[in-house]
């Protein structure tokens, strides 16, 4: 064999060997990555169980200065919270010291400050379990249980990015009124022998007060983000205009997800990911009112997109709008991450982890089985267009790796 015939065949062999060795490392780091995903599906199914009592490891630290130290710009909680019930228990029972009008927005809320100088947001009952609420996917009141069901839901996708919520009983004349805000309390009213309140805020009207049965109301309360992590507000690319007869642009254009790529922050970093797990979640409860959305300030795209305000949740558990899933379907790309969790919750398995992970809540049931339902077979209309993605443009095309090392130090 010639020299030159020799060179050339040393050089294609070389080629191969380098190209065998990198798909070999890649399959073995994506195995890896699986493998860590895997496990990290069976702790949390593990710890799915969340029993609300006083005890706290640090028994130095109040269980307010617990949750105030998990808050990292990727988490709210970290995965590992052998205090969480402790908190939650905290936040269902502390004396309330204080009680105000809610922070301004569309629907009826209160702010209470818990002893120890917590404050949460209370959201009071306005329906029953079984109301199906009519219309636009939009449409109702909040609904307090939703929001403890969204926050368990976040658990067990793993994102850990919506506040802690747990329902709670309050006697509103013996705990409300005594510490509530002239503001506050100029709303209150009987309404025969339930005690009433309309509160303050864009839709809050006289002729619509949450009434208790007697004094006690049930509610959802939501722990407040410290101050220390101030909150920056953002149009979601995706909302809705809420005006009859007038589209947004990506209701109409399918090429809509390339100019949003674009912009910032979603031409670099991980929001336009967290925008996608946003519309996998917000799918999932049946969310088609997040017209904004909050992160932390300054943080030039590289924090959380945080899941605040999902009490306009399991509405009506026969409507499955296909709209909210419009960032998915578009961008035709998703975490590898969310991707293998919502597979590894195929076949039940989610309807069974909401169900356990609200079983302790002071409120529980949280929600009626219709709903429950309602998740597992929207989970496969996910799966179902995640796979018409890979279909046309390849699974290495659409499924993303994007993993960051978070700290809790």
């Amino acid at each position: 064999m010639k020299l030159k015939q020799r060179v050339v065949l040393l050089a294609i062999l070389l080629v191969i060997f380098i190209f065998t060795k990198v798909f070999l490392i890649d399959n073995l780091e994506a195995s890896a990555a699986n493998r860590e995903d895997q496990r990290a599906f069976q702790r949390m199914l593990s710890g799915l169980r969340v029993a609300l009592e006083p005890r706290l490891e640090h028994t130095l630290q109040s269980p307010w200065e617990i949750a105030a130290q998990w808050v990292v710009p990727r988490e709210v909680y970290p995965e590992d919270t052998p205090e969480l019930g402790a908190v939650m228990h905290a936040m269902s029972t502390k004396r309330i010291v204080k009680a105000d009008v809610g922070y301004k927005g569309t629907q009826l809320k209160a702010l209470l400050v818990l002893e120890g100088g917590q404050k949460v947001v209370f959201k009071p009952k306005r329906y029953a379990r079984d109301y199906i609420v009519e219309g636009e996917p939009y449409a109702g009141y909040d609904r307090h249980n939703a929001e403890v069901a969204a926050f368990h839901l976040d658990r067990i996708l793993g994102f850990r990015r919506a506040p802690l919520v747990v329902g709670r009983f309050v006697n509103l004349r013996t705990e409300i009124k005594p510490v509530a805000t002239e503001q506050l309390l100029g709303t209150f009213m009987t309404v025969g022998n339930n005690t009433c309140f309309y509160g303050k805020c864009y839709y809050c009207r006289e002729t619509e007060p949450a009434c208790a049965d007697g004094d006690i109301m049930e509610g959802s309360v939501t722990l407040w983000l410290p101050d220390v992590w101030p909150l920056q507000k953002h149009r979601h690319p995706w909302g809705r205009t809420y005006r009859e007869g007038k589209l947004a642009r990506w209701e109409y254009d399918e090429s809509y997800c390339d100019a949003v790529k674009k912009t910032s922050p979603y031409d670099s970093g991980p929001r336009l990911l967290d925008i996608i797990d946003t519309a996998v979640f917000d799918y999932l409860i049946g969310n088609a009112d997040r017209h904004h959305y909050e992160s932390f300030q300054d943080d030039e795209g590289a924090s959380m997109l945080i899941l605040l305000d999902n009490a306009k949740s399991f509405g009506n558990p026969a409507l499955d709008e296909r709209s909210i899933l419009a960032p998915l379907y578009q961008c035709c790309i998703i975490r590898v991450s969310t991707w293998n969790r919502l597979n590894y919750l195929k076949n039940g398995v989610l309807k069974s982890a909401l169900k356990t992970a609200m079983s302790h809540d002071p409120i529980s049931p949280v929600l009626s089985d219709p709903h429950l339902d309602a998740l597992d077979q929207r989970l496969l209309s996910i799966l179902a267009t995640v796979k018409q993605c890979t279909d046309q443009f390849g699974p290495e095309v659409v499924l993303v790796e994007d993993r960051m090392t978070l700290s809790h130090l």
